[in-house]
């Protein structure tokens, strides 16, 4: 309805003053209309049952002398009084109050100071949401993810602990064995373990809620990835490249499991005859909240150069399904230089690496 055919459906002071208060009723919220001096104008049907007061006892009265002054709140009153004046509206403006009818409530605020232009006097229309039961949620919540925090890092806790007793127990064996071969043997074994136990300890990242530095995080994950897994023992080198970039600890761990399932995989799959020279890449890119993920091998690959049909692994599937929770994709191409998995987030101008 435009503005005209408003004005000539209710040219009517009376009927225009009825639509008002309609609408000030249907609002399901509690609604005031207050004026300059904030005296209660009109409330809703909301409001009064909301806090039990009557309209005897509410309009034409200050604010702040509602329910035996109830309404007397400091943050309230930084709003309607300074706020307000100075911006002409407010949203979004929590206030925690114990009301003596309704108890402990967190309310939400919203105000707009309304200009007339037939000479009136300003008007402010002050709207509340009962947010009591919302904010008890969110607060619970964050607890439960401290305290699955907490337990996660118990549990990783745990783990490197044991890890370290068997390592300590191969130690003890290798020493009482005879056989100089199978002593190398155990304490290689021995070497191995304590270098998983190293593993375990960089992939989570460190300082849980803050932003890590990736290209450092990941090179640290590479170097304890390749003291377990390659060690001396195979021709294969890993190292890390890329231009920087940062991330929450939150999204660095599943880089970092992303990381670990696509090297893993590939020195199981790339290198079966352990040629000579080796080498497994891991870049990353970043540009503002766009990335981009790889891990090249120059591995045996796939002879005809083709995209890399999807395998349903048990590593697949985690690589998957931590970057889906990134909200990323992923791609994997295999040809005679070997493979090239990448993990993008986007897609943006990045120069490309070789393996």
């Amino acid at each position: 309805m435009s503005l005209t055919v408003f004005r000539k459906q209710f040219a009517n002071a009376e009927d225009a003053c009825a639509l008002a208060q309609a609408i000030v009723d249907t609002v399901r919220e509690p609604v005031l209309v207050l004026d300059k001096l904030l005296r209660v104008i009109a409330a809703s049907r909301s409001f009064y049952s909301a806090f039990k007061v009557t309209p005897e006892h509410t309009q034409g009265r200050l604010l702040y002398e509602l329910g035996d002054g109830q309404w007397d709140i400091p943050k309230l009153r930084l709003l309607l009084e300074e706020i307000i004046p100075e911006h002409g509206v407010m949203e979004d403006y929590e206030v925690e109050h114990d009301f003596p009818d309704a108890g402990l409530l967190t309310m939400r605020l919203n105000a707009r100071e309304v200009f007339f232009e037939g000479g009136a006097a300003p008007a402010i229309l002050l709207g509340m949401q009962d947010v009591t039961r919302q904010s008890a949620l969110e607060r619970e919540n964050k607890e439960l993810l401290r305290q699955k925090d907490l337990l996660l890092e118990e549990m990783q806790h745990r783990v490197v602990n044991s890890l370290q007793i068997i390592a300590s127990i191969i130690l003890i064996k290798a020493r009482t064995v005879k056989s100089e071969e199978t002593r190398l043997h155990l304490q290689d074994t021995h070497s191995r373990v304590l270098s998983i136990a190293v593993l375990q300890e960089h992939l989570r990242a460190p300082g849980i809620g803050g932003s890590i530095e990736l290209v450092p995080y990941l090179v640290k994950l590479c170097d304890a990835l390749a003291s377990s897994m390659i060690g001396g023992t195979r021709p294969i080198s890993l190292k890390v490249c890329g231009d920087g970039g940062s991330a929450m600890s939150r999204e660095a761990e599943c880089l970092g499991l992303i990381v670990t399932e696509l090297v893993m995989n590939a020195l199981k799959h790339g290198f079966p005859d352990d040629r000579e020279d080796g080498r497994i890449t891991v870049g990353y890119d970043s540009a503002g909240a766009n990335w981009k993920l790889s891990v090249t091998d120059n591995g045996v690959g796939r002879p005809d150069g083709v995209f890399a049909q999807v395998k349903t692994g048990l590593g697949t599937s985690i690589v998957k399904a931590l970057a889906q929770q990134l909200g990323a994709q992923v791609e994997t191409l295999a040809g005679l230089q070997g493979t090239t998995v990448s993990v993008t987030r986007a897609t943006f101008a990045t120069k490309i690496r070789s393996a």
